[in-house]
């Protein structure tokens, strides 16, 4: 293993013995000469082998083995798991990086069955059947390099200011928000468990804790039949809660910092890449991000030609990318803050302007999406209850929660965001599916 040498470390290397370890992206195999593309977790490189084809009268041990060397790789498989010792050599007319490797010898670690089951223009529900063929391409590769990227710049841009990383559980004893969208399970016979939709009311827990600010990136499980490109019933959940806000714009203010900083962080790394391989140019935001309240949004589209069907006086999908697209073409800015909704379409646990009765809360929209929900929450007890009640909310069933406020909380507010709709839209992707590891949805349990 300490031998290996990573492709992307090839061009940094004297002209020499090296060893590389991977599997077989195409065979060439002609006449006098056979190419192999082999493809590691970090690019490709070519290898060639001058083909020996047969042996003479007199042949000796050298060319048996150069023989056997020739007919191996004439029977290599797309897929197939190789390790290769060789000589590397730099040649600028080598199109794939300017170097390639002589081989000396093989060993085949894996085959792989000379069949494929997905192609280039395979379906998306067929390559998620083979989800582990499909993420051996370049492309998905840079999707999970660039997620990875996006979650350690947000962590460090919370850990440099002090935020406490903190897991809640997934397994609850009561439904946190909507019961009609919970996965419920039998938990050791005479119990009933349900699948956390969101860490909202531990992560409020830590601010009656005295934790001040914390965050957590986990799982999340909504059930929720929906068949769009932007749900999934597990998805992973980007959180952050802060006291001592004087509104959801303190909120506000801290998430567009974080996207600035995570952005940035991603151009700097991938940008080239993802420009090269998605046609996407990312966008650092500048901040503060524009604002627009949920009335003068709805002017807005209204304005552009469309009526939002919805009753409740939320923006539907299309009313979004009409607000997205204003945006866009009068701030070019590809984030928009839609502010101070109607209390009859956000939970109990949002604060309430006392003078308007609208709550302190945002939606914030990303190239014409919903990626997030933040508020100020509501932490006076007696107001609390009052607005449960409300909304028909049966307060016992909420004790364990409510407790939390009754020995005292501060102001506190804070959002989650949805990890893989942000990787969608930052890469231009039609569906979240491209941008998860392994997608689950109303149909799809396995792989």
């Amino acid at each position: 293993m300490s031998e290996r040498v990573l492709v992307e470390q090839l061009q940094g290397l004297a002209d020499g013995p090296v060893v590389v370890s991977g599997w077989v992206e195409t065979v060439r195999d002609q006449k006098k000469v056979q190419f192999v593309i082999l493809r590691d977790e970090t690019g490709a490189v070519q290898l060639v082998n001058p083909a020996t084809r047969e042996l003479g009268e007199d042949a000796g041990p050298e060319a048996s083995t150069a023989l056997a060397l020739t007919e191996t790789i004439s029977g290599l498989t797309t897929g197939t798991f190789l390790t290769v010792r060789g000589e590397l050599k730099h040649d600028e007319r080598v199109k794939l990086g300017g170097v390639e490797i002589k081989i000396g010898s093989l060993v085949v670690e894996s085959s792989a069955l000379p069949e494929t089951p997905i192609a280039a223009d395979s379906g998306l529900d067929k390559r998620m059947d083979w989800r582990f063929l499909d993420l051996r391409q370049r492309r998905n590769n840079l999707i999970f390099r660039v997620q990875t990227t996006l979650e350690h710049a947000m962590r460090t841009y919370w850990i440099e200011r002090d935020y406490i990383e903190i897991h809640t559980p997934k397994l609850m004893s009561s439904p946190a928000e909507s019961r009609a969208e919970l996965f419920q399970l039998e938990y050791f016979g005479d119990q009933t468990a349900y699948l956390a939709q969101s860490p909202q009311h531990f992560k409020q827990m830590a601010q009656a804790a005295g934790f001040g600010k914390v965050f957590e990136i986990a799982d999340a499980f909504r059930a929720d039949p929906s068949f769009t490109s932007r749900h999934a019933t597990e998805f992973t959940s980007i959180d952050a809660e802060i006291s001592w806000v004087d509104s959801h714009e303190d909120v506000a203010a801290m998430q567009e910092e974080l996207l600035a900083f995570a952005l940035a962080a991603v151009k700097e790394k991938h940008g080239a890449e993802i420009e090269e391989l998605f046609g996407v140019e990312v966008t650092v935001p500048a901040t503060p991000f524009p604002r627009i309240p949920l009335a003068e949004a709805r002017e807005i589209v209204r304005d552009r030609g469309y009526e939002i069907p919805r009753a409740d006086g939320d923006l539907d999908p299309e009313g979004e990318r009409q607000v997205s697209a204003y945006v866009k073409e009068t701030f070019d800015h590809d984030f928009v803050f839609v502010t101070d909704y109607h209390a009859g379409i956000r939970p109990f646990y949002h604060m309430r302007d006392a003078e308007t009765g609208l709550t302190k809360s945002y939606d914030l929209l990303y190239r014409g999406t919903e990626i997030t929900t933040g508020a100020q929450r509501e932490h006076r007890i007696e107001v609390l209850e009052a607005q449960a009640v409300e909304k028909g909310l049966d307060l016992e069933g909420l004790e364990h929660y409510l407790d939390f406020f009754r020995y005292g909380a501060p102001p506190h507010g804070g959002f989650g965001m949805g990890l893989a709709r942000l990787l969608m839209l930052l890469l231009g992707e039609s569906s979240i599916r491209e941008v998860t590891y392994l997608f689950r949805g109303p149909t799809r349990l396995a792989p």
